[in-house]
């Protein structure tokens, strides 16, 4: 796993910077780019204990609510303020942010060069004023901060798309809070659905959510070209009239956290990627449809109503052709991550 990881990585770094210096087809971009992050996600994922934040149900269903409320009130933002002064500051905070994301993306490499104890020793600083605000952090996330904060500078300054698209795939993979081994994860390696039931429920809503807020509304579409920060992957076109396609992060890390469900699903049984493999190929053939439609209609389309039936259908169909349909829908890793946590506390006490 460590060398698909690996591949995977300089892949998706060459293929962000290729247009650079080679014109690529910005169709094949999307698909590529989407596709290798999920890979990469899905891989990161599979860890000796289950990812420690598990979705519940209820959760699930609030999700496109409250996705909405967040999407119309940025609309009405945009609409009644002026729009240069809300996106100075969301860069801002998406200045401060990006340092947090790329620091975490780059401290595994940096951190093997550093002593241990730059390592491991906490530094506690507190808020001048308010002494209960506090914040962690060792020297070597502090050594690793130093190209993140240059490259946000460049971002904030020059709002290149390169920039958006490192940090957005930061977001993407990286923006989570460090767990109990100190160690910083992926959005999608850290998030878990939980359950396979639990991730239908997401998806199926977020599946209407997508078109109601695309096709019916001209909200979703007003938001994304008006919001100029870094939470949808830029590729640079050849038509003046259309410099960009775009790509949100959401139909990135929403699918994947599924899509990773399925390779733990399966590594939980023993099998090597076999609804893995049919769940990432339903994501591809979501992602490619959404392309060819896109293209053919010339109008923005909710990627999802492409996405979300072909990974269900792709892991449904082959579930069924195996007869596990049962052991699928019994597979539930917030019992797995309990039972874990019982066995370790009784250990101790055994101890």
């Amino acid at each position: 796993m460590k060398n698909h990881e690996r591949v995977a990585n300089l892949a998706l770094a060459g293929l962000t910077v290729a247009p650079l210096v080679v014109k690529v087809d910005p169709n094949l971009n999307v698909i590529l780019t989407a596709c290798l992050t999920v890979y990469v996600g899905c891989y990161r994922s599979v860890k000796a204990t289950p990812p420690s934040e598990t979705m519940s149900n209820e959760h699930a269903m609030r999700f496109p609510l409250v996705g909405s409320a967040m999407l119309l009130s940025l609309f009405l933002l945009f609409k009644f303020v002026s729009k240069d002064l809300v996106n100075a500051v969301l860069t801002c905070y998406f200045f401060v942010l990006g340092i947090v994301a790329l620091s975490a993306t780059l401290l595994p490499a940096i951190r093997r060069f550093l002593p241990n104890h730059w390592n491991e020793d906490l530094i506690v600083w507190r808020f001048p004023y308010f002494r209960s605000l506090e914040v962690e952090f060792t020297r070597s996330q502090i050594i690793a901060g130093i190209p993140g904060t240059f490259f946000c500078a460049w971002y904030a300054s020059q709002k290149h798309w390169l920039a958006n698209n490192v940090l957005g795939l930061a977001f993407c993979v990286q923006v989570r809070k460090r767990n109990e081994k100190g160690e910083t994860c992926m959005g999608i390696e850290m998030l878990s659905l939980g359950s396979f039931k639990t991730g239908a429920i997401l998806l199926c809503g977020l599946f209407v959510y997508d078109i109601f807020w695309v096709f019916f509304t001209p909200v979703m579409v007003s938001v994304a070209k008006s919001f100029d920060a870094p939470i949808k992957l830029l590729f640079p076109t050849a038509d003046s009239a259309r410099p960009f396609s775009m790509l949100g992060l959401g139909d990135i890390v929403i699918p994947g956290i599924f899509v990773a469900l399925a390779l733990r699903f399966d590594v939980s049984r023993g099998k090597k990627s076999q609804y893995f493999n049919s769940a990432f190929l339903g994501y591809a053939v979501g992602v490619v449809l959404t392309i060819i439609v896109m293209n053919w209609f010339q109008a923005a389309q909710p990627a999802l109503l492409y996405i979300v039936p072909a990974v269900i259908g792709f892991l449904a169909v082959h579930c069924i052709w195996n007869g596990d349909v049962k052991q699928l829908l019994a597979f539930d890793e917030s019992k797995t991550a309990t039972s874990e946590d019982d066995d370790a506390t009784s250990s101790k006490k055994v101890e």
